[in-house]
């Protein structure tokens, strides 16, 4: 491992240009980089995952809230950005019974719209011991924002069978016009369910498929994914990144998910992360969760045409700081905005994709690494980004929410790019086929 670690780091090197070199605490991030407005949300590591809708005349961020120690509150605050520069929290869902409650708590979080209404699906953790530990998410109507009274609890999802409720969750439109939610559990499987089934209070029948992990070994799944449609073949393909490394199935046909390629045996990743595409489905990032673990770059064009059907060998790494680790990320091609633990918001350009170069910064958190965890777990959580004017937030665990403005990056249209309009925002009224 000690070698497989030196090349690495060789390989680093070249990829990590002196932007990122230039941090001082006296200025924190790149000229490109404007902070528009940040507030605290609650003590340290007590902020998690976060998610920005899309539509401009529904200013709204959900932010999860976390517990790592004997501090904070378990739940899901909702942001209102009718002014980027002055975000306010307008509503506070909790757990009930915080105290009796055993675990990390709320982590991930998806907003979804069906026959008109909107929703947002926040992930659950809970420890056995204490309540709750068949509970995987808690599904919300945030139909009547900005007015914060209409906001109500109108399901939630368990599984009994599979104790410790969902890490991370995927929501996507898919070409059969299903809405489907996506989420890890403590089986070698991802679930599906069905949230049109949800939300109309056929909770019991809403799951209706699993996407497999190839390895045989494997006693738990995934820990992250993301769903995507692709114009040129007509599938709907799932990006899971979990036991073994990180594989890509078709699931147009949810029944009988058809596996497309694995990327396993790869040096210096024993499980997969977060893992997401370019748009056009033919380069992946692959995040794997250890201090000095770059963002790898695959190309999956040779598994595409068919001449194999496992790639082992990146084409390029690309870090922030390679003491570090970096963590979630959201592509909106050719950009790559990543949320970068210590070193805070990173975006890097892959126009080509070997030599990927970093291009904006902004570092969240400026306080000392964990003692009493992993060093570099702490900052910059969770990302996004707002297709329709470029808007880019952040989650940090600690210091609170941030929202950010890139020189020259005003929105995002793939069009505009050359490659598919596809990215993690979803069309809810024409599905991904008119994306």
């Amino acid at each position: 491992m000690t070698k497989r670690i030196s090349l690495l780091l060789t390989v680093l090197a070249v990829s990590v240009t002196t932007a990122a070199g230039q941090w001082t605490a006296e200025d924190r991030g790149s000229d490109n980089v404007e902070v528009l407005g940040h507030i605290p949300l609650g003590p340290r590591l007590n902020v998690s995952d976060l998610d920005l809708e899309q539509e401009l005349s529904r200013p709204y961020a959900y932010v999860g809230r976390m517990v790592y120690g004997d501090e904070g509150e378990r739940g899901t605050d909702i942001i209102d950005l009718s002014d980027p520069t002055s975000p306010k929290v307008i509503y506070e869902w909790r757990i009930e019974n915080q105290e009796l409650h055993l675990g990390t708590g709320a982590m991930d979080v998806k907003h979804f719209k069906w026959k008109d209404r909107y929703y947002v699906v926040q992930s659950l953790q809970f420890r056995q011991g204490g309540p709750n530990p068949d509970l995987g998410a808690v599904v919300l109507d945030v139909t009547g924002l900005p007015d914060a009274s209409t906001v109500k609890e109108v399901a939630r999802i368990r599984e009994p069978e599979l104790l410790g409720g969902f890490h991370n969750i995927f929501v996507y439109k898919h070409s059969n016009g299903r809405v489907l939610l996506f989420s890890t559990v403590s089986g070698p499987f991802a679930n599906v369910y069905d949230l049109g089934l949800v939300v109309e209070g056929k909770v019991d029948e809403a799951q209706i498929a699993q996407v497999p992990v190839p390895d045989q070994n494997a006693r738990r799944g995934y820990h992250d994914f993301y769903v995507g449609y692709h114009p040129d073949t007509g599938q709907d393909r799932f990006y899971g990144g979990g036991s073994g490394g990180y594989y890509v199935y078709d699931i147009s046909d949810l029944d009988n998910p058809n596996l497309v390629v694995s990327l396993t045996g790869i040096s210096g990743v024993r499980n997969g992360h977060t893992f997401t595409p370019t748009p056009d489905g033919r380069y992946v990032i692959a995040e794997t969760e250890y201090q000095y673990a770059p963002l790898r770059i695959f190309d999956l064009q040779p598994a595409l045409d068919g001449d194999v059907t496992n790639i082992r060998n990146p084409i390029s790494a690309w870090t922030a700081n390679w003491k570090n680790l970096v963590h979630n990320h959201e592509v909106r091609w050719p950009y790559v905005f990543v949320s970068g633990y210590l070193d805070g918001l990173q975006v890097f350009d892959m126009s080509d994709p070997t030599n990927p170069q970093t291009v904006a910064y902004y570092d969240t958190y400026i306080g000392a690494p964990n003692t009493d965890r992993t060093a570099v777990f702490n900052g910059a959580f969770g990302i996004d980004v707002r297709n329709s004017d470029g808007l880019i937030v952040i989650s940090d665990m600690t210091t609170g929410f941030w929202t950010f403005r890139m020189e020259g990056f005003n929105g995002w249209n793939g069009n505009q790019w050359g490659v598919p309009n596809i990215s993690s925002a979803q069309n809810w009224e024409g599905g991904p086929t008119a994306m």
